[in-house]
């Protein structure tokens, strides 16, 4: 399929630049999706980051070039983009268990990490319960958190912010101001601006008094139904990201994507997750 093709473009891009730098963006736009999204969807399909994928194909090839008498330890570490000899050596130590001056002189193993290739899978026919809801643009109230561009640090950042924001009161006060829809608290991830930042809020038109006031532009949202835990809201966007979106005939709106916790219990919540797409 088109999107298989466009995922497999992106890790031909990477592979032809592994030697150089490389701009997440414009290996997201060879995918066809802005950098977060290709970011989420690749850390959902390989259980790994993009950056942690490209570190284990530079310090692969690293250990290639070594073996064969390619270059000197320092030229090598500065090919592969790192500043210093010495953290190219922690880093390949790390990695394959030897120094990258043994590979060089000594016959030891190291080891080989492939390039990954996509390609079609069929997985479980559970079903996604959702809807397709046109919204005109409106404003929303919270406090925002930094999100990091390494993903996988924000699966702990967030829910320590919840959890903050519940001992302080923050929460509480959020929903007395809550009025119209999307009803209930949101999370609500900015990730379409250089920096990225993730608010607790809730729709509302009343002054702003404390907290930080966003706009949420009209779109197209496709919003899927749920109830359970944190884990299980992740689990619904992961099969949104692998399974319903590259086949929906959608793509993703570079607007942000929201969480909406109706009975927001962290053991017993019911929640939906909204989708812009066009």
């Amino acid at each position: 399929m088109d999107w298989i093709k466009r995922l497999n473009q992106a890790i031909d891009f990477i592979e032809e630049n592994l030697d150089g730098e490389l701009d997440y963006e414009e290996v997201a736009g060879i995918a066809g999706c802005p950098s977060y999204y290709f970011q989420q969807m690749f850390l959902y399909m390989t259980d790994m980051t993009l950056r942690e994928y490209i570190r284990r194909r530079r310090l692969s090839l690293s250990a290639v070039e070594l073996q064969k008498g390619n270059g000197k330890v320092t030229d090598i570490a500065m090919k592969y983009g790192y500043e210093s000899p010495t953290a190219f050596t922690r880093a390949f130590k790390n990695f394959h268990g030897i120094t990258p001056s043994a590979v060089k002189t000594e016959p030891v193993s190291f080891q080989a990490y492939p390039p990954i290739s996509f390609s079609m899978a069929i997985h479980g026919g559970a079903p996604l319960q959702f809807r397709i809801e046109e919204k005109e643009a409106f404003r929303i109230l919270g406090r925002s958190c930094p999100l990091s561009k390494e993903l996988t640090e924000n699966f702990e950042r967030i829910p320590a912010v919840w959890d903050a924001a519940l001992a302080d009161g923050t929460l509480a006060r959020l929903l007395s101001m809550a009025e119209g829809k999307p009803e209930g608290l949101l999370g609500v991830s900015i990730h379409h601006t250089e920096d990225w930042k993730y608010l607790i809020a809730v729709r509302s038109d009343q002054k702003p008094g404390e907290y930080e006031e966003y706009q949420i532009p009209a779109c197209k949202w496709a919003v899927f139904e749920g109830k359970g835990t944190n884990r299980t809201l992740q689990e619904l966007e992961k099969r949104v990201i692998i399974q319903w979106l590259p086949t929906s005939g959608y793509t993703y709106a570079e607007i942000p994507d929201i969480e909406v916790y109706l009975h927001a219990d962290p053991e017993d919540a019911v929640y939906e997750y909204w989708l812009p797409v066009r």
